[in-house]
């Protein structure tokens, strides 16, 4: 779980940039979702660069809003990407500021004020005193499972394909496969086998079972 110096968000000032573009546009719940979204434990946390283009959007909608310019869902995020994705066109990225000046948004001050994903990591980790707990071991176990069995499925698919087509192509005399692929793991101290299941279900190998 995350740790914070206070759990009163609204205590917490601080001198770095992030802190002053939060009291410069009145982002009063900023903080909180950054700690939020960063210390999630499922797979929608955001990574720091995910939180850097958040907090820029949300720098971006406060200069909409001040200008008094409406706006719909998911114009913000992509006038966003219209000024900063690299895949947009420098004259493309010329003509949306320009339209912008033309509402009245001081464009340069609100890119002035972007912030790059490492401001954003020392802003949680110096001012809110936000960090991430490590996973556990079973959920690390869990992964290992999940990241093995996707690839031994994938290998089998490959597997089946491959021999399907050279029998397609009569290159290989064969009926209708399956294929199954079975991966042991051997440790090499004492030589025992096993299937990778075995050897995560039981959490190592027999030989070490009596070490701390």
């Amino acid at each position: 779980m995350s740790e914070r110096a206070s759990d009163d968000t609204e205590s917490v000032t601080c001198g770095c940039k992030v802190g002053r573009i939060t009291d410069e546009h009145e982002l009063s719940d900023l903080d909180d979702q950054l700690v939020r979204y960063w210390t999630d434990r499922t797979e929608e946390r955001y990574s720091t660069r995910d939180l850097a283009e958040h907090v820029n959007q949300q720098v971006l909608a406060s200069a909409l809003d001040d200008s008094g310019l409406q706006y719909r869902d998911g114009e913000v995020e992509n006038t966003y990407r219209l000024l900063t994705d690299d895949d947009v066109s420098s004259g493309t990225r010329v003509q949306t500021r320009k339209e912008l000046e033309r509402e009245g948004i001081p464009i340069e001050a609100v890119e002035n004020d972007f912030v790059s994903h490492q401001t954003v990591y020392n802003h949680l980790t110096d001012c809110l005193e936000a960090s991430l707990e490590g996973p556990s071991d079973e959920e690390r176990l869990e992964r290992g499972r999940d990241k093995l069995g996707a690839l031994r499925n994938r290998t089998a698919a490959v597997t089946k394909d491959t021999i399907e087509q050279l029998a397609r192509n009569d290159v290989l005399a064969v009926g209708e496969v399956d294929a199954l692929v079975t991966i042991t793991i051997t440790c090499e101290e004492c030589k025992t086998q096993y299937t990778v299941r075995d050897l995560l279900d039981q959490g190592g190998c027999d030989c070490r079972s009596g070490e701390e």
